[in-house]
């Protein structure tokens, strides 16, 4: 038992200094995140705003066609009326004119409003354009900062992790388990030493027949108020 209560002394040791590194990166870390995601957000509006314009301008070309299309088949009816032999044909051939002549009207009128609607997309491009670009350079002098800040601590980080690894395969499942659930729910301590009488995570009073008990380091004992691991001044002076 008195190995187990080192062990997660060492283990909360590590990590609290760990944590400490982690501090120092500030709020660069996530301030790099928050901008990844809205320049991503940002670069998916902007690829969707440059398909709608692709699509207006190819609905507009398709339209352009027809209308040429529909115009000389206008013409070609046009001149067909001097050669018509009876009312019968000359009907058919002026209704055909006429439904031309909507149908022309109707792209046209398509065609200035798909014209009006690209112009409102690219006038939207142009003020997304240079947003992207600021968040872009925002982002790149962030992570330059962080990466200084990484860089600093490297190698006392990697040598961390190295003896976490070891100390950690030492450490029981359960043990292990309720320690990482306490670390989280208790901001990252999840070991506490009884100094003084009470606990140095929340600083409420330990009974006293619970410290002799703690002292005797042959069994877990948790806080009665805030959850963590208790161990004793002896096991923490070893372990420094």
């Amino acid at each position: 038992m008195v190995e187990k209560l080192k062990t997660l002394y060492k283990l909360q040791r590590l990590d609290s200094h760990l944590d400490k590194l982690e501090e120092l990166r500030g709020d660069l870390p996530l301030a790099v995140k928050a901008l990844e995601e809205r320049l991503n957000d940002m670069e998916r509006i902007l690829e969707a705003k440059q398909k709608e314009k692709e699509d207006s301008a190819k609905k507009r070309e398709s339209n352009d066609d027809e209308i040429r299309t529909l115009s000389e088949n206008q013409k070609k009816y046009k001149s067909q009326l001097y050669s018509v032999r009876n009312n019968k044909e000359y009907d058919a051939l002026t209704k055909e004119i006429d439904h031309t002549d909507t149908k022309i009207k109707k792209m046209e009128m398509e065609n200035d409003a798909l014209a009006d609607f690209s112009k409102r997309v690219e006038n939207e491009i142009e003020e997304l354009t240079p947003l992207i670009d600021n968040l872009k350079a925002e982002m790149k002098e962030k992570e330059a900062d962080l990466r200084t800040i990484i860089k600093a601590n490297e190698k006392e980080e990697i040598k961390l992790r190295e003896i976490r690894a070891k100390v950690e395969v030492n450490v029981k499942k359960p043990d292990y388990s309720q320690y990482i659930r306490i670390r989280k729910a208790k901001k990252g301590t999840a070991v506490s030493v009884v100094k003084r009488g009470s606990c140095s995570g929340c600083h409420n009073v330990v009974p006293a027949q619970r410290q002799l008990e703690i002292k005797k380091n042959n069994k877990l004992y948790t806080c009665e108020y805030c959850g963590r691991i208790l161990i004793s001044e002896d096991i923490a002076k070893e372990n420094e």
